[in-house]
């Protein structure tokens, strides 16, 4: 680990002050960066994948509180640990598939430590962005992509580009996605809003940039709007061993129910399989006005992997063509679910399911 300076601060305005209008592109290795549970920064560090010349350290902030709004929706402190907000119980009452999808992620020590704003920033687990004896355009723009011929069984099959095929691995933000949630965010130009939708960016030609942040900018918040789905969410995550283990694919499925017992405001977001949570809204409409049934929960899953495509090695161990098939499956099995009011998967359902499509 290279030397930094560290700076704790006692407030947001000192925080930001120790940041600096010229803090560098969040991509860059020696940015100066804002640090709480620690629990990816520093293993990045160790590895040498990043090199902040300062850390700012923001645990002592008041930003851990989850408190209602006024529109009847939940404003999640971003410094809240992520064990703490997957227990709260307005998160478990109106949120389950939020909580499901959290207590889905890492091990119980790590959830302990991760808070709400450090797991939107977490980087991705690329094989090849942490080894920096190899290439990597996220790590080292221009360097190249190995990962597209290489190694490429956890990685991206939706949103990719000739740069990048990482994938973001959060389970949390999956969930957030399928919620619409709004990110509060503090400069010391002033605050704003960013749709979740919006927070995360695709690779392009710049896949260094992760994220919309500006580099200046501390996460405060995040709002769940009222909607929470708690009658119709689930949350199922297919992955190789069933714990402490980054998921293969990961879908939040969520709708409600009308009178008539036709699908409304339907929700689809995929992990796993792309640089942000992926969700297609057009997608989300062929379930709008349907009955939960299997023929439409296929058409959906069609719809929203109609753009997808394998990367690796051909046809080898490294290839990720697998996902296509085990993603369609896990989006109409994850529709079941909400349907039936099941909210998430167990690790024996998710190695049946994964078994299942390796046979196929």
């Amino acid at each position: 680990m290279r030397a930094f300076e560290y700076t704790p601060a006692a407030d947001v305005a000192a925080a930001l002050a120790a940041i600096g209008p010229g803090a560098l592109p969040l991509g860059s290795s020696r940015s100066a960066r804002f640090i709480a549970g620690g629990t990816n920064l520093i293993d990045l560090m160790k590895e040498d994948v990043m090199q902040p010349a300062r850390l700012v350290d923001v645990t002592r902030l008041p930003l851990a509180a989850i408190e209602e709004t006024p529109e009847g929706g939940l404003l999640l402190g971003a410094l809240a640990r992520n064990a703490d907000t997957a227990k709260h119980p307005l998160v478990r009452e109106r949120y389950p598939m939020l909580a499901a999808a959290m207590l889905s992620a890492a091990s119980p020590q790590l959830r302990n430590m991760a808070t709400n704003g450090g797991n939107l920033l977490q980087r991705t687990r690329c094989y090849y962005f942490y080894d920096v004896g190899v290439p990597c355009n996220k790590r080292a723009p221009g360097s190249g992509c190995p990962a597209k011929t290489g190694l490429a069984r956890q990685l991206a099959i939706l949103g990719t580009s000739q740069s990048c095929i990482a994938t973001h691995p959060s389970d949390m933000c999956v969930a957030l996605a399928a919620l619409d949630a709004t990110v509060h965010v503090q400069s010391a130009r002033g605050a704003r809003t960013i749709a979740f939708a919006d927070f995360h960016r695709l690779p392009g030609d710049e896949p260094q940039r992760d994220s919309t942040l500006e580099p200046d900018e501390l996460i405060t918040h995040i709002e769940l709007p009222a909607r929470g789905y708690a009658q119709h969410g689930s949350y199922l995550k297919i992955r190789e061993r069933a714990s402490y283990a980054f998921a293969l694919v990961s879908v939040a499925a969520a709708f409600e129910l009308d009178e008539a017992g036709r699908m409304r405001h339907a929700r689809l977001a995929l992990g796993g399989v792309a640089h942000k949570p992926w969700r297609d809204q057009e997608a989300e409409s062929l379930l709008d006005g349907q009955a939960p049934e299997a023929q439409a929960f296929e058409r959906a899953a069609d719809a929203l992997l109609a753009p997808a495509r394998a990367w690796g090695s051909e046809n080898g161990p490294g290839s990720n063509a697998f996902k296509i098939p085990l993603a369609r499956r896990a989006i109409a099995r994850a529709l079941e679910m909400a349907r039936d009011g099941e909210l998430t998967n167990t690790g024996e359902l998710a190695a049946d399911i994964f078994i299942q499509e390796q046979r196929a």
